[in-house]
């Protein structure tokens, strides 16, 4: 009897309209989970006093940044494990379904629960996009793929907080999550009917027990800065005990990746520079980011005298400076294959943008607003996207999705922990500037029937003079000092950055580097016979 092996499947052929066809979907979907990050902003306010919950506030932003922390991981090794195709679909369902959750949503508790849903959906469109991107365009010509995602993050971050204010002034917050119902449906049809990319069984068995400690360190240690000194002291039992088993699961977890057979996170990765420092970058870049950009938009409503949906406008320049930045850095890097004077040169403008942010005041002119988040974006367009195409340039084409997802997974926990700390601080200042508000008007808020725990935006500005101001002064020393803790970050950054290795950018996709595809000219069909170009081996 003569035995049989079954021949492999042939090579897709990766011609540029199939390339934008995929990309076409990836777009989609990073849309919607980039949206997300940033309409809630302007509508937090109003929806945390709808739903009872001002002392809790931050979890509207952390939930959804924990969860997507805790799955970019899961996604990035599986996606290199099984392929990207089915698990793409699977996040773009799963945030869809959550956002209906949170529409629907009548009290505070529930709607976190659905936010965090989001995010477990969200951080797999965000991963997976990046990831499917370096397997089908080479390194040295990623930028101009690159670009185009980095401006969705750049137009979500003006049309998330315009949108989110214009529902919340409008018509009701809860259309900021209805939105996202035919957006999803329609970025499902995209991505089922042109993410046509291989999937393939794994040779060998998960990390589950990984996937679990990871999960668990990442939750506990986030818990720990929300919970810090705020819900419970940081001497007391369960902060310890926190603490404690955050050190005992850490440890674990890097005695089980050590000997794992496919490890969540292998080891191996710390001994690569390049992936070492674009980690701690992306980091402490996400911690300053995430924390200006979750209670920014809380100031320009209480402080300003803005309206959710003006508050939304005025990021506009933070956008034209990002997408400016981020441009002209990748349109160079695709000419010249040199990339290492760009991170440096974003993490200074940053500090700049940073330091101009403390200056900020209730009388600060609009103009002057402008300046400051035209700097910020100008910094964090040349340092978020390029450290992402650096890091994919400095790893083997099967270990993609892992560096890709781990690098990412270090910047999502930066801003998870950065919003929780910098929340923590604002609702502690917050707090006691309120209470010392009504304590000082409490003839005016009687009268008004108001109560610190439902103050929203469209109350406070037809406030009693005396109670408007003591609740705007509250908002202003609750918010502005919270920069100068970001600042140390953006310097960080800059330093790390000056060691960045120059690498060659790679010609070959990490597809066509698996042997799963071959790349070919417009003129060939994508259905002809490929025999004749000899894929590269394994």
């Amino acid at each position: 009897m003569t035995a049989t092996t079954e021949a492999p499947p042939a090579p897709i052929v990766l011609t540029q309209k199939r390339i934008w066809l995929i990309f076409s979907a990836l777009i989609a979907g990073m849309f919607l989970a980039s949206l997300d990050q940033t309409i809630v902003g302007t509508a937090m306010p109003t929806i945390v006093g709808d739903l009872g919950g001002i002392s809790n506030m931050a979890w509207t932003a952390t939930s959804y940044l924990l969860a997507t922390t805790i799955v970019m991981p899961i996604y990035g090794k599986f996606g290199d494990l099984f392929g990207r195709r089915w698990l793409f679909l699977f996040a773009i369902a799963v945030f869809t379904a959550a956002s209906v959750g949170a529409a629907a949503a009548t009290g505070f508790w529930e709607f976190v629960v659905f936010r965090g849903l989001q995010g477990v959906g969200g951080g797999g469109l965000m991963i997976l996009a990046q990831a499917i991107i370096a397997d089908v365009v080479p390194a040295k010509d990623r930028g101009k793929y690159m670009a185009p995602m980095g401006a969705i993050f750049g137009i979500t971050s003006v049309a998330g907080p315009l949108l989110g204010g214009f529902f919340s002034d409008s018509l009701s917050w809860r259309y900021c999550f209805w939105l996202n119902v035919p957006i999803g449906l329609a970025a499902l049809v995209i991505a089922f009917r042109y993410l046509s990319i291989p999937t393939h069984r794994p040779k060998t068995k998960p990390d589950y027990l990984g996937v679990i400690l990871m999960s668990s360190a990442t939750a506990l240690l986030i818990l720990i800065t929300d919970w810090g000194g705020k819900q419970y002291a940081w001497g007391s039992a369960v902060i310890l005990a926190m603490i404690a088993a955050l050190v005992v699961v850490v440890a674990t977890f890097v005695m089980v990746e050590a000997r794992a057979e496919e490890p969540m996170l292998p080891l191996w990765l710390f001994r690569n520079r390049t992936f070492v420092l674009t980690s701690a970058i992306g980091l402490v870049v996400g911690l300053v980011m995430f924390a200006a950009l979750g209670f920014l938009p809380t100031y320009l409503q209480m402080a300003t005298g803005a309206s959710a949906a003006v508050s939304g406008l005025l990021l506009i320049p933070m956008m034209i400076g990002m997408m400016g930045t981020l441009i002209a850095s990748m349109t160079a890097i695709t000419k010249t294959g040199k990339y290492r004077a760009y991170p440096p040169l974003g993490a200074l403008i940053l500090v700049g943008a940073m330091l101009w942010l403390t200056t900020l005041h209730a009388s600060t002119p609009m103009w002057v607003i402008g300046g400051m988040l035209f700097a910020m974006g100008a910094g964090l367009g040349l340092i978020m996207q390029i450290i992402v195409l650096v890091v994919q340039n400095a790893v083997s084409a099967d270990q993609i999705g892992t560096a890709t997802s781990a690098n990412n997974y270090f910047r999502e926990m930066g801003g998870a922990v950065g919003v929780a700390i910098f929340g923590s601080i604002f609702t502690h200042r917050l707090t006691e500037g309120l209470t010392s508000a009504f304590k000082d008007h409490w003839q005016d808020a009687m009268g008004a029937h108001l109560q610190a725990g439902s103050l929203v935006p469209s109350v406070v500005k037809h406030l009693p003079s005396g109670l408007h101001d003591a609740i705007v002064g509250a908002y202003v020393h609750a918010l502005v000092p919270g920069f100068w803790y970001l600042i140390p970050g953006a310097i960080l950054a800059f330093i790390l950055s000056l060691f960045i290795p120059q690498l060659t950018l790679s010609d070959q996709a990490g597809m066509v580097a698996r042997g799963e595809a071959v790349m070919a000219d417009e003129e060939t069909p994508e259905d002809e016979t490929v025999e004749a170009i000899t894929p590269p081996q394994r």
